[in-house]
């Protein structure tokens, strides 16, 4: 198999992808605008050639590399980016050469929140109303249907970025005078609850080879307005309504051999599964390690021998909670990080700093943890994100 694999060196995270692809002897090609010699040596040794650019953003260039790797190794069998930034990229690149997987004329599908939710109905997942495009007059009808508080955000993008939570008339004013005018906008209802995934592998005949599934108890929303600090869970478990809902929506966007992040959520007041967003890469912010963690797996080489291979094995069954706490550098914390480390011990799985672009959601440096129980957990990251005042 020869594998294009655009930015194989960021995120970090990437690098893991295109080492596991190789040990299961594709030929990875890699298009990035790094130096080469500034790739961590596992990767370089893991790339057959490796073709700089100088700008990620110009297509033209990208097309020049995916064309002189055509020339050199013949026809190209994957193209792929585990970046949702890339999506389109990556989509325009398998249309223009004719490369197995998602083509341009679907990536909107999965770029526009709006679009994302005819493929919810069609699944027969509850998702939440909203309206695309707010302006004064259908705001004011919107909200008289539904009520404050409600949530707008950018219609095409991901992660939390410019997503605000308006609680009156005067917030919704406001929002509507000093909104980017090149941005379209959708208004939801405001759904108090919590955050489940649905994560996982489906390979190239639709059979789901790998799930899991995370817990997030806190507004992602909240945690970037507030520059606050974040905390997640990977379950032991995929709750079975979780489960249905999640294979329903694959099954709706009819998916193959991909790595799949579905956001549902949980409502607190009548506890309705309701589907969020749908997301056609690896989880971010050490999620796939968190899967590592609490399976006792590489998720990495699961997903290279299924693209290469093709369909590997049955889902195995988790072993552990694994939980996910970071840490701002603006807050004093209660505990050193020695503390913790003496508490936990082999509890702590993993420490590091958090790559700046993405601290404001994710923190400026993360402990990733593991217990038997749900509240072992908890109780882990209550201590490391304790306050000193």
């Amino acid at each position: 198999m020869k594998f294009v694999f655009f930015s194989p060196h960021f995120p970090s995270s990437s690098s893991e992808f295109a080492i596991r692809l190789h040990q299961e002897g594709a030929t990875v090609l890699g298009i990035g605008d790094a130096e080469y010699t500034s790739l961590e040596p596992r990767l370089q040794a893991a790339l057959t050639e490796y073709y700089r650019i100088d700008s990620m953003e110009q297509q033209d260039d990208i097309l020049r590399a995916v064309g002189f790797f055509t020339h050199k190794y013949g026809k190209i069998d994957r193209f792929e980016s585990m970046n949702e930034y890339w999506l389109e990229s990556d989509a325009q690149m398998r249309t223009d050469f004719n490369i197995e997987g998602t083509k341009a004329d679907f990536v909107d599908n999965l770029k526009q929140k709006s679009k994302m939710k005819d493929f919810f109905q069609k699944s027969g997942v509850d998702t939440v109303r909203f309206l695309k495009n707010p302006d004064q007059d259908s705001a004011a009808v919107f909200i008289e249907q539904n009520g404050f508080p409600v949530v707008v955000k950018p219609d095409l993008g991901s992660g939390a970025s410019m997503t605000y939570k308006l609680s009156d008339q005067e917030e919704l004013d406001y929002f509507l005078h000093t909104r980017p005018q090149d941005t379209e906008f959708i208004m939801e209802e405001f759904v108090d609850g919590i955050i489940l995934t649905y994560d996982g592998l489906i390979d190239r005949d639709g059979i789901i080879r790998f799930q899991a599934s995370h817990r997030f108890e806190q507004s992602i929303m909240k945690v970037v307005s507030d520059d606050d600090h974040l905390r997640y869970f990977c379950l032991k478990d995929v709750d079975p309504e979780v489960e249905r809902a999640g294979r329903s929506i694959l099954q709706a966007f009819d998916i193959k051999e991909r790595f799949f992040h579905i956001e549902l959520f949980k409502s607190n007041k009548d506890g309705r599964l309701i589907a969020l967003e749908v997301n056609m890469r690896p989880p971010g912010a050490w999620m796939t390690d968190a899967i590592n963690y609490a399976y006792d797996v590489d998720i990495y080489s699961r997903w290279a021998q299924m693209v290469v291979h093709g369909g590997q094995g049955e889902p195995p069954a988790g072993h552990y909670y694994t939980g996910y706490a970071s840490r701002k550098d603006r807050k004093t914390y209660a505990h050193t990080h020695e503390d913790i480390i003496q508490r936990f011990g082999d509890g702590i799985v993993r420490y590091g700093e958090i790559e700046a672009i993405f601290s404001r959601a994710s923190g400026n440096r993360a402990y990733q943890f593991r217990a038997d129980s749900l509240d072992g957990v908890r109780e882990i990251a209550d201590y490391i994100q304790a306050e000193y005042y």
